[in-house]
């Protein structure tokens, strides 16, 4: 006997003597079907898939682009744009006088047939301006001349000096009335030293003697505690006016250093 595979006579002789209602049995009895089905729809989808793009070219869009032919252009008419004429504004110069003009002619060498106009004599060019044609000037124009430059009085700028200069390098030094002794003895006399047993040492204090011989910038560079920077300013303070400094003729700050030497009585 001759089998076919195709058809489930197999199916029976295989399940001869075996429960048939067995879920395999049924199973391979439809698997021909299930795959017949299958072959079937896995075509068509694969077809559908294939002929996608060709059907979609064919299809008509479905959004036509509305273009709007009906527009309308109006012309507007702007008003001329008024000049603000600014108040107390001077006339405007009037316009230079038309002078004679004698049109200056290039000497070319060339055959004498072919001369077609002759330069301008030199007694034509005498008070005459030479441009690139004739002009006829106005003889009644009136002629402006420009107003001389004025001759009132020159005020000099003298820039102010106020640097601060050293006592090394200035040519007049500063001084105290009666010279510098004195403004040591000035010192000495008012300068009272705290009552502390034992206090030894000096105040370096720096001022400016200005140009009216006033002493300001007063400073404490160092000193031994006690209130002894503080009784140095006061004292400073409290000095007469020196005679300026002076460079290049003129009077100018000057920086001054003073060390004031302590020493309590023991």
């Amino acid at each position: 006997m001759k089998l076919d595979i195709i058809k489930n006579q197999w199916l029976d002789i295989v399940f001869e003597g075996r429960n048939k209602i067995y879920g395999a049995y049924e199973l391979r009895k439809s698997n021909r079907n299930t795959t017949i089905k299958a072959l079937i729809i896995g075509s068509v989808i694969f077809s559908f898939a294939v002929a996608a793009p060709l059907i979609a070219s064919l299809l008509p869009d479905s959004e036509e682009e509305v273009v709007n032919n009906d527009i309308k252009i109006a012309t507007v008419k702007i008003a001329p744009k008024k000049e603000e004429i600014k108040p107390n504004q001077p006339p405007p110069p009037p316009p230079p006088p038309k002078v004679d003009q004698v049109k200056f002619v290039k000497p070319v060498v060339a055959k004498a047939n072919e001369i077609t106009e002759d330069p301008p004599k030199i007694v034509d060019l005498k008070d005459k301006k030479v441009g690139n044609e004739t002009i006829k000037g106005d003889p009644d124009a009136v002629l402006t001349v420009d107003e001389p430059v004025g001759k009132g009085p020159v005020t000099e700028i003298i820039q102010e000096d106020n640097n601060v200069y050293n006592t090394a390098g200035i040519e007049v030094k500063p001084d105290f009335p009666g010279g510098i002794e004195k403004f040591y003895k000035f010192v000495g006399n008012n300068y009272k030293t705290p009552e502390e047993e034992g206090l030894k040492g000096k105040v370096y204090v720096t001022f400016v003697v200005e140009k009216d011989g006033s002493l300001t910038d007063i400073k404490v560079l160092r000193d031994i505690g006690y209130g002894t920077g503080a009784e140095a300013i006061r004292v400073l303070k409290k000095c007469p006016k020196w005679t300026p400094g002076e460079q290049n003729g003129k009077k100018v700050r000057v920086l001054y250093s003073l060390p004031i030497t302590i020493q309590s009585a023991e």
